[in-house]
């Protein structure tokens, strides 16, 4: 069966009818589900020490420039006794994997079932790669044990990751830590939106907002925005 077929069959399973019966039935098993999810993830991540989650494209390949970034990043936090986190796929999570692997440090893989783009990369410590089923328990990992997030260019599941961690912050429901956007090419054209739009026309948003992420171009940057945040305030978990 080929990749494309398998992945249309799960869809199709997904969203297939239920009556209201198998949707309560369904309902009732899905706590212990969610549950056991969050029972593991808060036992296996509790005893890694401080990490930093580096999040980006499922769709970068190693030729990329932003690949190379990613894994010249993780490497780098290694040296500064961080492991890293991230979403254990491919692409930029497989270059966070790999730098981690590559300086020795801790790498950590929170894998999703998804019908497509999605499998463990190779580079994860063999201990620490967790599996989820729902998006929400695996977004709460990251955000209860990083302290501090790399967003390297992405699609929609990297802009969910960093809007859910400003929005925590803003609202004040987790402990601030560093949020690191990389790429100026790629991100100015979003944070020219957020000035223009959200907070001068509409005044959506406050003016202190925009101090909750840093702009960076530089793996060596990426790494002195965390670094320098931690000499002013101590690690600890964030909720």
């Amino acid at each position: 069966m080929s990749a494309e077929k398998s992945s249309e069959e799960k869809i199709k399973k997904v969203f297939q009818p239920k009556s209201w019966n198998e949707i309560r039935s369904n309902d009732s098993w899905a706590i212990f589900k969610i549950m056991s999810e969050f029972v593991n993830g808060y036992e296996s991540l509790s005893r890694i020490g401080p990490c930093v989650s580096i999040f980006g494209s499922a769709r970068t390949k190693p030729d990329n420039p932003y690949y190379r970034q990613a894994q010249e990043i993780a490497f780098k936090l290694t040296a500064k006794g961080y492991g890293v986190i991230t979403g254990g796929g491919p692409g930029i999570m497989e270059a966070g994997n790999r730098g981690a692997q590559r300086g020795g440090g801790i790498s950590v893989g929170l894998n999703i079932d998804l019908p497509f783009e999605q499998k463990p990369n190779p580079h994860i410590d063999h201990d620490k790669s967790l599996d989820f089923d729902y998006f929400f328990v695996r977004k709460v990992m990251f955000v209860k044990y990083s302290q501090g997030f790399v967003v390297m260019p992405g699609g929609l599941g990297t802009l969910d990751e960093l809007f859910e961690a400003i929005t925590l912050i803003q609202t004040f429901k987790i402990g601030r830590f560093p949020i690191v956007l990389v790429g100026t090419k790629f991100w100015t054209g979003l944070i020219e939106w957020i000035k223009a739009t959200l907070l001068e026309a509409e005044n959506n948003i406050s003016e202190e907002d925009l101090n909750l992420f840093k702009l960076v171009d530089t793996p060596d940057d990426a790494v002195k925005v965390i670094d320098d945040f931690y000499k002013k305030y101590m690690l600890k978990p964030n909720f």
